[in-house]
């Protein structure tokens, strides 16, 4: 009987090697929940602005993981304790945290799946496979919902400077082109160390958290809210809605079977059971895109022009501005568009809509970035920092837009 080798090595545009560290991980990249993040946009509808940003989750999970390698590697170094099956914990809620991804993201949150979160999402499918794998998840699961009682590990996974952050600036950075967001992960890593539990930052290592920080603010307003990915994005999410709203209606779209399920239930997270779960894991983006190509010649106007800004890159204009947009300003646009395409005034919500957006690069309400000093005394980075633009980068920046057809301008 032949013997697979499960020790594999992935070559990464990013990291150079990244190493399976041992046969259950490489079952689990392995496993069709998993192999599914190969057809999932990292950056969703970003490629329509940068056409590097190609990339998967299924990247991401892996650069993840490779970080939380070096991680560990580098905490034990310092005398930190970490025992084998804590690393392999470690390990698999990194590979795992986006597994609850839909198509495109977040456009499939707030209209077909609507207000379920995709680490839900992400939880049932561990709870699955921990069935499946005989329980070898069970303290993956826990460090995963924060119930495992060394803090640190779940810092590692989510906080506001985890492995997931750290792979997703410098890799969405390196594809989309957009070379403010790459951060320096190693040196970052290098300077980490746990006291009483809870994961630091060496002192030294305070310039690569402020550039870490800087990166990210750079990065939102750069790419993942750059104006024409927001109303790609935003357009998605019209396009969905109104393909489920026809087809409560009893109005037959063609699509795939997963897809169809979706716009025929309203499905909360309740709802959640091993057969839904199962529909889910096949949606990818290849259903959305060669649904929208169908839909693009479908009788509904609505319907077949909104599929059709995607499709053929013709999007809505978007004006961005600091002061909120007024209803006043709406109405106007919303009357001519509905006699001009004779729809009614309410229809004209699809095409014009107004709404607003956040960037945030450091939260003084989420737990802290901490700066372990020379004196080994504990501070807070914005606290610790010389630099005054970490207190305006734990501002909260809110900008306004509209979205309406280019015909009005």
């Amino acid at each position: 009987m032949s013997q697979i080798n499960k020790l594999k090595i992935f070559n990464d545009p990013i990291y150079g090697f990244i190493t399976i560290p041992n046969a259950l991980i490489y079952d689990l990249i392995q496993h069709p929940y998993f192999q599914r993040l190969r057809r999932i946009s990292q950056m969703g509808l970003s490629y329509l602005v940068y056409p590097g940003a190609n990339h998967t989750r299924f990247h991401h999970a892996l650069g993840c993981m490779h970080l939380m390698q070096k991680a560990v590697d580098v905490l034990r170094f310092k005398g930190v304790s970490v025992s084998e099956e804590e690393e392999n914990a470690l390990y698999i809620a990194i590979l795992l945290h986006d597994i609850g991804h839909g198509p495109f993201s977040h456009a499939m949150e707030k209209s077909i799946v609507e207000n379920v979160h995709h680490e839900a999402i992400s939880l049932l499918f561990m709870n699955q496979l921990n069935e499946e794998f005989n329980g070898q998840l069970s303290l993956a699961i826990q460090v995963f919902k924060g119930e495992y009682h060394r803090k640190f590990m779940l810092q590692l996974i989510s906080s506001q400077l985890d492995m997931d952050r750290m792979d997703y600036l410098k890799r969405d950075s390196f594809y989309s082109g957009v070379a403010e967001g790459n951060v320096n992960s190693e040196r970052l890593i290098q300077m980490m160390n746990v006291v009483d539990d809870v994961l630091v930052i060496e002192e030294k290592g305070i310039y690569s958290v402020e550039k870490f920080l800087m990166s990210r603010r750079l990065m939102y307003w750069q790419a993942y809210l750059h104006k024409t990915s927001l109303v790609a994005e935003l357009i998605l999410t019209k396009v969905l809605k109104r393909a489920k709203e026809l087809t409560l209606k009893g109005v037959e779209l063609p699509c795939s079977e997963p897809l169809l399920f979706f716009m025929q239930n309203r499905i909360a997270l309740e709802d959640f059971d091993a057969n839904t779960l199962d529909l889910f894991s096949q949606l990818d983006d290849f259903d959305i895109i060669s649904a929208l190509k169908s839909w693009q010649r479908q009788d509904d106007f609505i319907l077949s022009s909104l599929s059709k800004m995607i499709i053929n890159r013709d999007l809505p204009k978007i004006k961005v501005a600091s002061e909120k947009i007024l209803l006043d300003e709406i109405a106007p646009l919303q009357e001519r568009f509905a006699a001009e395409n004779n729809i009614s005034v309410s229809d004209t919500n699809y095409f014009i809509f107004k709404g607003k957006i956040k960037n945030q690069a450091y939260s003084k309400e989420a737990e802290p970035i901490r700066i372990l000093k020379k004196d080994k005394t504990i501070e807070d980075v914005v606290e610790a920092s010389d630099q005054l633009n970490l207190k305006s980068l734990s501002k909260l920046v809110t900008k306004y837009y509209i979205c309406f057809p280019k015909q009005l301008v």
